[in-house]
């Protein structure tokens, strides 16, 4: 079979004489395939060129991002530390205030807070993270956080106990009568014998006795509820009240001119409850105070602050 051939001629617009050139099939083929593989090659290239400033552009990104990571990780590191002093500063003043409230010291093993057991496996995190230096900071900060967190914990937990002992130290001392309840003069201390004045006999005295003038205010030296009133006192009390502080310690007024609190009422410390007098047996005007604890009359002197300590 003859091989098919294809005749170009070329006319030129100007003067000139034509061109005849003549291709064969092979050759056609050949320049085809020499144009396509120069086009393919121009559009790599191209490709490439491209794909290379976009990959450059964002490596310059990561880097410039790396850079804001390294700075960050630099600022939460100092963060950090004065995070830890602060808790330091805080946990030492705990263990002050613990001794205040009635509580034992955190011993300073236990304030580290540690923790323990078996290791898991690494995680792709923890290696990935460990493949940098500042990946290393990165997981060193975590661990120092989660201890700081465990302390921050601890001592939240130590506050907590140590405002319900201080709430339970104020009930206490609202309850306690620890002022005198009126202005005047000791006449009388408690004693388990003492000279009556009238009956010319040795008696218990089971209170303290103090000089003031009719009408002196009495007040309650506790808060507590008023649990009895009588107009006539048994035994040369006189017109007495008396007053139950919960804890077991209940408080007794004698010889007063007047009552101002009746029976069931709650009464706080400070309040005026009646006035000094000299009703049942006494030789002038006076309260005669008692104190008793558990059943038993014991001296009331021995839970009387002084003034700056109560208020």
């Amino acid at each position: 079979m003859a091989d098919r051939r294809w005749t170009v001629v070329v006319v030129p617009h100007g003067p000139g004489g034509s061109k005849t050139l003549q291709l064969s099939l092979r050759a056609v083929k050949i320049v085809a395939g020499i144009a396509a593989t120069l086009v393919l090659a121009a559009a790599g290239l191209g490709f490439t060129i491209v794909y290379k400033s976009v990959d450059l552009s964002r490596l310059e990104r990561l880097e410039r991002r790396n850079h804001a990571l390294v700075e960050e990780i630099n600022r939460a590191h100092l963060s950090l530390t004065v995070l830890q002093d602060t808790i330091e500063a805080i946990a030492a003043r705990d263990q002050k205030i613990r001794l205040l409230a009635g509580l034992d010291p955190i011993d300073s093993d236990v304030q580290q807070a540690g923790i323990g057991g078996p290791g898991g496996p690494v995680t792709e995190r923890e290696i990935l993270l460990g493949e940098t230096a500042s990946g290393q900071r990165a997981l060193a900060m975590s661990m120092d956080l989660s201890s700081l967190v465990r302390r921050a914990n601890l001592v939240a937990a130590s506050f907590d106990a140590v405002v319900d002992s201080l709430e339970s130290h104020k009930a206490t001392l609202e309850r306690t009568p620890s002022i005198m309840p009126t202005m005047g003069w000791l006449t009388s201390r408690f004693s388990r014998q003492r000279f009556h004045p009238i009956h010319h006999e040795s008696r218990p005295h089971q209170g303290i006795d103090v000089a003031a003038p009719i009408g002196t205010p009495i007040v309650a030296p506790a808060d507590g509820r008023v649990i009895d009133v009588r107009a006539k006192g048994t035994g040369g009390y006189g017109m007495m009240l008396t007053i139950d502080h919960g804890g077991g310690v209940v408080t007794r007024y004698a010889h007063c001119s007047k009552i101002l609190v009746k029976v069931g009422q709650r009464v706080r410390r400070n309040e005026k409850i009646a006035l000094v007098g000299k009703t049942g047996l006494a030789t002038a005007p006076h309260l005669h105070y008692e104190v008793i604890r558990n059943g038993r009359p014991v001296d009331p002197w021995t839970f009387i602050l002084p003034d700056v300590i109560v208020d």
